[in-house]
């Protein structure tokens, strides 16, 4: 399946899917970056007991550091556009799992 999108200086993008293309749902993110990339994993996150947190991951994507700073900007504007159409997303409460990120860990 393709699609083509004209974008407003005329410049035409067809997107295509490959024959291994797949959607998955993911409630976990990890990112981890080196000099050269960043590197996210995608996983789903079960909460099993009160105190052990099993997450499966099962995709990960290299993104060079300018297409995460990319993502970045087109995931803002999209959570911005999402919180003033259904209100603000809460990071607190039932379903929000937090972990401890470290504040000054290695690069690699």
């Amino acid at each position: 399946m393709s699609q083509t999108i004209t974008q407003p200086d005329n410049t035409r993008i067809t997107l295509e899917k490959s024959a291994d293309y797949r959607d998955s749902y993911a409630n976990s993110v990890q990112v981890r970056l080196s000099i050269w990339d960043f590197f996210l994993v995608f996983g789903t996150l079960e909460q099993e007991t009160p105190d052990q947190v099993r997450v499966d991951n099962f995709q990960g994507i290299y993104l060079s550091p300018q297409q995460a700073k990319a993502l970045a900007n087109v995931l803002n504007h999209n959570v911005a556009q999402y919180e003033q159409s259904f209100g603000t997303i809460s990071l607190e409460g039932p379903g929000v799992q937090r972990f401890a990120v470290p504040s000054n860990g290695p690069v690699h």
